[in-house]
């Protein structure tokens, strides 16, 4: 019924003042119970009013979504997306083919494919500079549908591998960091990010921190490697990704000593860790049931010949090079996503969506079907890692995160119970980003 309405008051929105959510099971960010019969009253961009239909009433003339039966929650973030990527299996092929089209076409589809998953918003982390602002811009004037973007523009790194100049940046000392980081700063990135400082000077890696920090620009670095780990703390990095080490069982004991000093200094605040772990899990699933590559959603927007050439990498799932090790890195993953939680990390959402066989469309979704279904996380814990934490990490907290008067009206739903079935998520019936119903 929900979807009925949305579809058929579309050309009504703009004259409509106030727009109300009725009767929906709220699922606020904050972590608290669940809302039953909900209002949530919207004014523009923003949350108006939230509370229940026996305690706030529908304005005389509101546009009213019937949303029984469904579950509404904040929108959520993607806090590891390559928009210039779109699952094909060869970097090699697709870093020479087609970065001219990385603007026009593949990054705005990726954008389009995130945001029709219910992602409001998401952090780029590694595309060409230009082509990353201009996005974001494009974006947030209205122009083509997408999440509000958050992006580093190019890594920086001690030597980019060939062939990737244009979207990863070598430092050649401290001075030289320096410099990058300004450049980045200028031209408007939200983060900075940094991989392989293990082969960087520890005087490169203290510029780049500081040099970002004094812009008010976090540093978001790899955590593949133990030594990747021990520096990024020792020079203050404020989030690490992925689950990383390899096949090895367990994170080494002073990294763990480490992370749990970090995580005592309380002053500091949170320190933040985005484990992108689905892919170890579902992989071998993935090759058995290639179901996924038929799904016509990553195909949205992506032009004919390029969707051609995706799939005709993938022909072959189980025998991509890139993947052969990932069978025995997912028995030693679990492991070293509960010394991360034990360690007082904040966990969050994100996916390394883009990569190899990991569509725009899917992977929020599936990354928290596993943190739920095959790490134990409960699934209350997995939406606020999503949407509230997020939000906090990039200290926007103030306007997104969380549904409550006077935010950003980004809100999704479901039909259904969300929190009993967190894969409902792979189909969200109902998009809201700044008020606006995008699906």
């Amino acid at each position: 019924m929900c979807a009925v309405l949305c579809c058929a008051a579309l050309a009504a929105q703009v004259h409509a003042k106030i727009t109300a959510l009725v009767g929906g099971r709220l699922i606020d960010g904050w972590g608290g119970a669940p809302v039953n019969n909900s209002v949530i009253l919207l004014d523009g961009e923003r949350v108006k009013a939230v509370g229940t239909v026996d305690s706030l009433p529908v304005p005389a003339g509101a546009e009213v979504v019937d949303c029984r039966g469904m579950s509404l929650l904040p929108g959520l973030w993607e806090c590891h997306a390559h928009t210039m990527l779109l699952g094909h299996s060869d970097y090699t092929h697709w870093d020479k083919t087609y970065p001219a089209r990385f603007e026009k076409e593949i990054m705005p589809a990726a954008a389009h494919q995130l945001l029709n998953a219910g992602v409001t918003s998401a952090i780029d982390l590694g595309a060409p500079l230009a082509a990353s602002i201009n996005l974001r811009t494009r974006i947030a004037r209205g122009e083509i549908p997408g999440p509000t973007l958050y992006m580093s523009g190019p890594f920086l790194q001690h030597e980019p591998y060939p062939g990737t100049e244009d979207f990863r940046w070598g430092v050649k000392g401290a001075d030289d960091a320096r410099a990058k980081v300004r450049q980045l700063a200028d031209a408007g990135v939200n983060v900075i990010k940094l991989i392989d400082q293990d082969q960087m000077t520890g005087e490169e890696i203290e510029a780049v921190v500081t040099e970002a920090h004094a812009r008010k620009l976090p540093v978001i670095a790899h955590a593949h490697r133990p030594d990747e780990i021990r520096l990024g703390l020792k020079h203050g990095v404020d989030r690490f990704e992925h689950t990383g080490l390899a096949t090895a069982p367990e994170y080494p004991s002073d990294v763990i000593a480490a992370l749990k000093e970090r995580t005592a200094k309380m002053s500091l605040g949170p320190l933040y860790w985005c484990p992108t772990i689905e892919g170890f899990f579902n992989y071998e699933y993935n090759v058995a049931n290639p179901m996924h590559i038929e799904d016509t959603g990553w195909q949205l927007d992506v032009p004919a010949d390029i969707v051609a050439d995706i799939k005709s990498s993938l022909k072959n799932p189980g025998w991509l090079a890139y993947y052969q090790i990932t069978p025995l890195r997912a028995k030693t993953s679990a492991a070293k996503f509960k010394q991360l939680q034990e360690a007082g990390l904040v966990l969050l959402i994100g996916t390394d969506s883009g990569i190899p066989m990991k569509f725009h469309n899917q992977s929020t979704w599936r990354e928290m079907d596993i943190w739920v279904n095959k790490l134990g996380v409960d699934p209350m814990t997995t939406i606020r890692a999503a949407t509230y934490w997020p939000a906090v990490s990039m200290k926007v907290d103030a306007d997104y995160g969380t549904i409550q008067a006077g935010k950003f009206a980004d809100i999704i739903a479901v039909k259904g119970d969300v929190l009993r079935y967190i894969s409902l998520l792979q189909r969200v019936d109902l998009v809201i980003k700044h008020g606006q119903r995008v699906k």
